[in-house]
Parts: structure tokens; sequence; C-alpha cells
């Protein structure tokens, strides 16, 4: 080895090959066609060698730079070559992060939008159970179509609305991460789906009551209990359960019940608040409820196990316990069999409308932006009417409540 002395430019171009020395552990070793800088420091009583570039990439000033930055950082007590490693395996993680962290970074991008930013919808839970604990330490840039095929050819046939749920969750995650720069193909994707074939969803009908039976139903969820309540108002307005098991007094204004958006099916940003006409007999429900509450003001109407909103297992412990095999959620379907055989076809409009369906195409609704208000009042008087045995009457919306 050469003397060590403080190098300069010109010694480092006449240098023969050799190693060199600079002081403070740098050292330089030159060859015939060029050189390396090396940093030589000792940590924990050994000896390491740490490389910081060619002598074609770094200067000599800029070689002592990096000693002096290393060198620093060692009399902080730390290693170096190990901290460098760390700081580098950092960098690539911003580059290639792995499957996980991309679905966690596209999660928390659009659970703003998801109704209860994802967890009411479990928009995680496909890919938590059956994607991430097999793939999920991967880079992205690593994963191809055969890897994705692992994972979701176990519940392409077997369940196919999770996997048909995982795939597009996953498609999602790599379109996004495409466009951010990370390396990822989501045509990998798609050729996993054209190895595994079409996917063949069976649709699930919920059981209902039939509309001949919904009075004698009626009779049999008499009660005071939430959960009975509930399932009345629920057979009487026909909304979806989250609607109903959420209810607040302070929601209902005269016969007209406001569902927040946050209560309505769909995405956040693409629904808005279901007004719901309350009939005589849903408004009875309601002053029942007033009468049980120690908030009639701003309480849950049908409120659960202290004082939470009542859970959807609750309505169908009631529901079973009344010997009914129609599910809370089929009484919509049991209120437009009823509407179909019972009534004409000018209501189905209405009738579409008061279970909170899409009618028409874009331009339509574009243009006819009515939400059937006073039409729809008439219908559910008329249904709460035939459930409770009444005599047919039409009520007006209260003054007050605009259409």
């Amino acid at each position: 080895m050469a003397a060590t002395n403080k190098l300069t430019a010109i010694t480092i171009r006449n240098a023969a090959p050799g190693r060199y020395g600079d002081g403070g552990g740098l050292y330089l070793d030159k060859t015939e066609d060029g050189g390396k800088w090396l940093y030589r420091y000792t940590f924990g009583g050994k000896r390491r060698d740490m490389g910081l570039g060619t002598l074609s990439a770094v200067t000599l000033a800029q070689a002592r730079k990096e000693r002096d930055k290393w060198a620093a950082l060692l009399a902080s007590g730390q290693d170096p070559i190990t901290a460098r490693r760390r700081e580098r395996e950092a960098e690539a993680s911003r580059d290639d992060p792995t499957l996980e962290d991309l679905v966690q970074t596209t999660f928390e991008a659009i659970k703003h939008t998801l109704k209860g930013e994802g967890e009411a919808g479990r928009w995680l839970s496909p890919l938590r159970v059956h994607v991430l604990p097999k793939i999920g330490k991967r880079p992205v840039s690593t994963l191809g179509a055969a890897d994705f095929v692992r994972v979701l050819q176990p519940i392409w046939r077997a369940k196919p609305s999770t996997a048909e749920k995982a795939f597009h969750r996953l498609r999602l995650c790599c379109r996004k991460g495409k466009r951010i720069g990370y390396s990822i193909d989501p045509d990998a994707l798609e050729v996993a789906r054209e190895m595994m074939g079409a996917l063949h969803i069976e649709p699930e009908h919920i059981e209902a009551t039939r509309w001949q039976d919904a009075p004698a139903l009626f009779e049999r969820l008499r009660g005071d209990t939430s959960g009975l309540m509930c399932l009345r108002f629920l057979l009487l307005t026909v909304v979806r359960g989250d609607a109903a098991r959420g209810a607040r007094f302070s929601e209902i204004e005269g016969n007209v019940w406001t569902v927040p958006k946050e209560r309505v099916k769909g995405q956040l940003k693409a629904v808005d608040d279901f007004r719901v006409p309350l009939s005589v007999q849903a408004l009875a429900i309601v002053e029942e409820a007033r009468h049980l509450t120690n908030d009639p003001v701003d309480g849950l109407l049908f409120p659960g196990d202290r004082g939470a909103v009542i859970s959807q297992n609750a309505l169908l412990k009631a529901i079973n316990k009344a010997g009914e095999a129609g599910r809370p959620h089929g009484f919509r379907t049991t209120f437009r069999t009823w509407v179909q055989d019972k009534l004409d076809g000018s209501y189905d409009i209405a009738a579409e409308t008061a279970l909170g369906h899409v009618v028409g195409g874009k331009v339509r609704r574009a243009y006819a932006r009515s939400d059937l208000l006073d039409q729809r009042a008439a219908l559910m008087q008329r249904w709460a009417d035939y459930v409770t045995g009444e005599v047919a009457q039409v009520v007006p919306l209260r003054a007050g409540i605009a259409p």
C-alpha cells in the first residue's frame, strides 16, 4: 500500500496502480484504467470497507464529502454500511412498493368516497383475506399473471362474488400504481382473468314474504321492542336496512323522513339525501318510539344494546322468532310485487323511486329531477293501509314540507 498523504488531482492523475490514502479513512484503489474510492472504518471491533464510487464518477472533493458524512454517522454510534443499505431500501420501496403498500395507498385515496370510509362495505376484506397474505409483501414490479392466478383461482369458482370484488379492487390498485409511475403491469391481471375463464355468478335471491301474507306478518311483529318496531317500520317504508336501523328523530319533519346520504346505497359522491314520505301508520311507530326514548329530539328511533344502532342480527333474530322465512330486505320485493299485481302500470315509476332505484338513462334523469314525493306519499299510504288492514286513504304532505 502506498504511503498515506493528502491526495491532489495531480497525484491521482500521475499515480501508478495501487492503494492511496487521503486520511480519515478515505482511500483510492487506483487501477490501470481507473479506480474506486473506499471508506475504511472499524465498527464493533471489525474493520469494514465501504465503497464510495468510481474514480471516473466521483471527484476527490466529492469523495471527501462522502467520507465526512459517514464518519459523522459512525461517531454517533451507527454502522455506515448498514445505514446506507437501509436508505437504499427505503428509496427502492418508494419507487417499487409492496402490493400491500399499494393497496393501502389506493384505499386511503378513495375511502372518503365510500360509506363509513370503506368499513361498512369492507372494501379491503377480499384483498386482506385472499390476496395480501400470499403476495402482499412482494414488490409490485415482481408480480405477473401467474401470481394473480395463484391467489384468485382458489376462489374463482368457489366464491365468484368475492373473486369479482378482489379482481376489480386489484385492477384499481394496479392502474393507480401505473399512473403514479410504479413498475407494475395492469395487463398481467387481465391475462390472469383470461387464464382463469369467465366468472359465473348466480344471482342470490333474498327470501321475500308474499304480499298476500304481509298483513298477517305485520300483526305477528306487534310489540314495543326496537327489533319488532324497526321491522314494522321497514315493512311500511320499504327502505333498506341501514337507513331504518340508523333513523333519528331529527331526520323527520312533518311526515317526511330524510335519510342522510351516508346511509343511502351507492358511492358517497354519487348519491344524495333520500326523502321518504311516511304513512299515518309509519308515523304512529315514530310516536311510539318517541315515548320510549330518553332523547326524543335527536335520539335513535330503534336503539340497540347500550344505545347504539340496532344491529342487523337483532332484526334477523326478531323476525326468526316471529316464525317468518322472509328476510327484512325482502320486504322491498313484497311491496314491489304487490304494486305489480294489484295496481296499474301508472305506479311503476313511483314504486321504483320509492325503492331508491335509478329510473331511466343519464339524459332522462338530467331533465326529470323530481323525486315524485306526492305520488309516493299516496302510494305508500295505500301500501300501509293494505298491510295494516285499514281503509285506503291518501294523506297529503303536511304544510311546510316542500315537494
